[in-house]
């Protein structure tokens, strides 16, 4: 039995899937990114008068990422601690990983923290003008 979860705080997903399902005791979260529930606004990117990336700062949008996450996580009854595995897609592996990394070990890292496996892949592209995205596994108690 498989049950879809939606987050009234996430984010809106950019196409025809859920925020996550949850099927037994895991949960599967659908891509997560930075973008702000409501708008298209996406934490630390500039765009240019056609639309286009200018720029953006890749710590902004990890944080808010991350927040993303735990609010998908948190609507679907589970929390930040239950993350057994994380897939990472960056668009920069060179820039971003180093500041990436640092800021996943604050979050994921050590005591306290899940400290889930972890894959990082570079893409050329995602969705949206966002630099990073997350996919994320849960067990649930």
């Amino acid at each position: 039995m498989s049950r879809f979860i939606e987050s009234p705080r996430a984010p809106e997903p950019v196409g025809a899937f859920p925020h996550a399902k949850r099927v037994g005791n895991l949960l599967f979260l659908s891509g997560i990114g930075p973008r702000v529930r409501g708008s298209k606004e996406i934490p630390g990117v500039t765009l240019d008068s056609a639309g286009n990336l200018a720029s953006y700062d890749i710590e902004k949008q990890c944080r808010a990422v991350f927040e993303n996450v735990r609010l998908v996580l948190e609507d679907a009854g589970a929390n930040w601690n239950d993350i057994v595995d994380v897939t990472v897609f960056l668009t920069n592996m060179k820039k971003d990983f180093p500041i990436y990394n640092r800021l996943y070990a604050e979050h994921f890292a050590g005591e306290g923290n899940p400290n889930p496996t972890r894959t990082t892949i570079e893409v050329t592209a995602l969705p949206t003008p966002i630099a990073i995205e997350l996919k994320v596994i849960a067990a649930l108690g």
